[in-house]
Formats: C-alpha cells, sequence, structure tokens
C-alpha cells in the first residue's frame, strides 16, 4: 500500500472521511473485522431501511460502508474503537445531516459541473504527489473505485457551496472589527501565537428545553471525566461529539487566538499542550478543547509589483455572437491606434463598471484578475496597448499606465484579520445553520423487528 507522509494523509483524508464509500459491507467487513475486537456478527448483511429523511431513504448498507470505513480510519491511528452501537449511531446521524444538505442544495438548484468535478479531483491527486493510475490504485486498496469517490466529492462541493450560499451572506466584518482585533492581538499576551487543537462539541438547539440541554450538559461532563481518566481525545471524540470533523478527531488545525473567541481564549493562553480544557457553553453546544500545538507566527515583509492598468470590455451574450464582439474590439483597437483617446473609447464602449473612470482599474495586484488578462497585462510596457484579448468576461484591450513596487504587508494584516473574524462569526452561523435544518427535517428512525 502507499504510504503517506502525516501532512499527505490529512490532505487525502479531509476529503476521504468526510464521505460514505462504495464497499460491498458484506465481504469487506470480515477483513477489516477479523483483525479487531468486532465479530462478523456485528455487522449485519441483510440490507433494510434504517431511517426516512424526508422523501429519501438511508439503508443499513450504507451504514456498514461508512461504519467500514470509520474503523479503518480509526485502526490506523491506534485509536480504540468506541462500542459499536454507539459508533454506529454517531455516524448515522451524520448521514442524516449529509443527506437533509444535499436534498437542500438540489432544492435551490445547486449543481457542480463535471469540469469543476475534475479541477478537484486533479488537486487532490497533484497534492498527494501522486499520477491518476497510483491515484485508482490507492482507492482500489481501500475499497472504492473512481466513479464512486467522484460522485463523493461532488456532494462535499455542494455541501461547502451551499454553507457558502447560506452562511456568507450572514456574516460581515467591519473595518472597526478589523482596527480593534489588531490593536487586541498587539496587547495579548499570546501576542502573534497560532494554535492547533481539537475539539469536541456536544450540540444543543433553540427547540431544547431546559431537561434536554442539562443532558446534553452531562454527556459533555462524561466526555470530559473519560479524557480525564486518560481516554484517547479521538475515540472520546468519535462517541460523543456531534462535530463534523468527530471521526477525526476533532482537529480543527492551525487557528489564530483571535479567531476561538473568548471564554477560550483565556483558557488557551495558559494551557500546555496535551491539556484540555474543562467543558465550556456557548450559544451552540458543550465545548471541549485539547491543545495539541503552539507556535508563533511569522511576520512577514511582503513587497509585489503592482500594474495601473486600464482597459474596455465587449461582453459576449445571447444578444452580441462571439463574431460580432471580436469585430467590435478590433474597430475598437484601430480607433485608438489611429489616435483616438483610450480613456475616451473606454467610456463611450466598455461594458465594465470601470466605464465611467475611462476603464481606470487602479493599482492592480497579482491574483486580482483572471489569468488570461493578467498575462497579457504583464506583457506590456507602460504606455502599450494590447491586441484583443479573451477572457470569461468577454473581449478586452488593456492599456499599462505604470508599475510600481509596493510593500503590501499591512494589507495582507488586515486581510488576515478579517479572515480571522469571518471564520470565527462563520463557525457559530453554521452550527446553528445545520441544526436549523435538521430540525426543519422530516426524520422517521427504522426499528428493527426482533
Amino acid at each position: 500500500m502507499i504510504q503517506f507522509s502525516s501532512d499527505r494523509q490529512l490532505k487525502f483524508r479531509k476529503y476521504w472521511l468526510t464521505g460514505i464509500y462504495a464497499i460491498f459491507a458484506t465481504v469487506l467487513a470480515a477483513d477489516v473485522f477479523a483483525q479487531s475486537s468486532y465479530s462478523r456478527e456485528d455487522i449485519k448483511p441483510i440490507d433494510r431501511i434504517v431511517a426516512v429523511v424526508n422523501e429519501e431513504v438511508i439503508t443499513q448498507q450504507e451504514i456498514n460502508e461508512v461504519l467500514q470505513n470509520t474503523v479503518q480510519q480509526l485502526q490506523r491511528q491506534n485509536t480504540q474503537l468506541p462500542r459499536m452501537e454507539i459508533l454506529e449511531k454517531q455516524l448515522l446521524e451524520r448521514l442524516i445531516l449529509k443527506r437533509i444538505q444535499l436534498q437542500r442544495a438540489k432544492e435551490i438548484g445547486l449543481t457542480v459541473s463535471d469540469n469543476d468535478l475534475d479541477q478537484t479531483l486533479r488537486r487532490i491527486i497533484q497534492d498527494n504527489h501522486l499520477t491518476m493510475d497510483e491515484f485508482r490504485q490507492v482507492l482500489l486498496q481501500e475499497g472504492t473505485d473512481m466513479n464512486r469517490f467522484r460522485e463523493e466529492i461532488r456532494g462535499e462541493i455542494l455541501m461547502s457551496r451551499l454553507k457558502e450560499q447560506e452562511v456568507n451572506s450572514r456574516v460581515n466584518v467591519t473595518e472597526n472589527e478589523i482596527d480593534n482585533f489588531l490593536q487586541n492581538q498587539a496587547n495579548s499576551p499570546a501576542g502573534n501565537e497560532e494554535y492547533r487543537i481539537a475539539h469536541i462539541l456536544v450540540q444543543i438547539s433553540e427547540q431544547m428545553d431546559e431537561a434536554q440541554i442539562e443532558a446534553r450538559h452531562k454527556r459533555a461532563e462524561t466526555a470530559y471525566e473519560s479524557l480525564r481518566q486518560g481516554a484517547d481525545f479521538v475515540q472520546v471524540s468519535a462517541e460523543f461529539s456531534d462535530a463534523p470533523d468527530a471521526m477525526q478527531g476533532g482537529e480543527l488545525g492551525w487557528r489564530p487566538l483571535g479567531q476561538l473567541g473568548s471564554p477560550f481564549t483565556e483558557m488557551l493562553v495558559n494551557m500546555q499542550p496535551g491539556e484540555v480544557t474543562p467543558v465550556v457553553r456557548s450559544p451552540v453546544g458543550f465545548h471541549i478543547l485539547k491543545l495539541l500545538e503552539r507556535r508563533q507566527q511569522e511576520q512577514k515583509v511582503t513587497i509585489i509589483e503592482q500594474t495601473h492598468a486600464q482597459h474596455i470590455l465587449i461582453k459576449v451574450s445571447e444578444l452580441v455572437s462571439e463574431e460580432d464582439a471580436h469585430q467590435l474590439i478590433n474597430q475598437l483597437m484601430e480607433r485608438i491606434h489611429n489616435g483616438a483617446d483610450f480613456m475616451d473609447v473606454a467610456k463611450a464602449h466598455s461594458e465594465d463598471a470601470s466605464a465611467s473612470a475611462g476603464g481606470d482599474l487602479g493599482w492592480v495586484s497579482p491574483g486580482d484578475t483572471v489569468p488570461e488578462f493578467e498575462q497579457a497585462m504583464n506583457a506590456l510596457l507602460p504606455g502599450q496597448v494590447s491586441p484583443p484579448v479573451r477572457t470569461p468576461f468577454g473581449w478586452h484591450l488593456i492599456k499599462v499606465i505604470e508599475r510600481r513596487s509596493q510593500d503590501v504587508s499591512e494589507r495582507q494584516q488586515r486581510e488576515a484579520a478579517r479572515h480571522t473574524i469571518h471564520a470565527r462569526k462563520a463557525d457559530a452561523i453554521v452550527q446553528e445553520w445545520l441544526q436549523q435544518l435538521r430540525d426543519q427535517a422530516y426524520v422517521e428512525y427504522k426499528v428493527e423487528d426482533n
């Protein structure tokens, strides 16, 4: 079997652990469970409906497939396995939540094109430094095939886009918040430290009464007591956590301290790697955090080359064919070559929002524009006008006015702060949104007759 380094394993598992994989459970379960404390009888070979989610069903075979894969992953990590009935229940809840999200994505018309899917798969393969044939071989060794894996990744992309559409619109970060964040960071005893942490979340919702919330609190305290008695964090996460990453040990990766929010920040500052927090309540539930590592963030000086540019855009549409747009942009280029002012032509003909400013884009940094535009712009000297350039937006003429070297360290620092604040707000909103989706769905559990 091809062995990944720890970093490559994490990249691979990011896509691997969150999906359900095509495995013939009645055959492959014997191979895995022969090496564990579970017997063949623990995986039921007869397929049946386990749950109804709105108008769709989840079958025992689906549970078996994801159960097998999860057990394999936990065994590779040398993690003591939770009891079978607990692990199966946890995985069923994750399947239900995934099914609800995919139904919601379909309801609002979200799709993933084959081209987008192919690009994502290429990134996964490149991140793991494999060829396509090597990647297929790894999948086969793990008990699945490329077609099923593709559909699982399609589902992951759909859920990611759904969260972006449903959640990002609710998150707003102001300049004052960025100023306050940077000021607090400068005054914090932790300075620019960042933390690699894992977490356990026992979720609550607005629909719960006090008795239900207290029961959830006791569940979190039970998990904490298991940790105090020496239980492995990954095992406790798999058994108790409601977070989507529970089967991955709840690991959140590296995060700036400011992204975690109070009261976690005060606790983590004084903790050593390996220690865990007591149970902490938030609006979405009860949390336990484990500090895995801490490190100082590097403060880098970043100098980039910026270009002050103008452009003219002619769009291709149902009313304007590719040929007509190309012909018009050529005519405008001839006028400019014959002495017409670029700014005047842009004001009269450009279909970009910059037209009123004579096509002036201001100072453009690397990555601000699409690759086709940037490549053509970078090939020009100040004062030069490009030939017609085709991008996904249409046909362009580009003029470079001047270039400069710019220190963007402060801007990058503010963007990093904006991202941190956004992520902190989004984390809470995502949990609330997922719980709302779950509460609004019709879910019926099918009890097996004995």
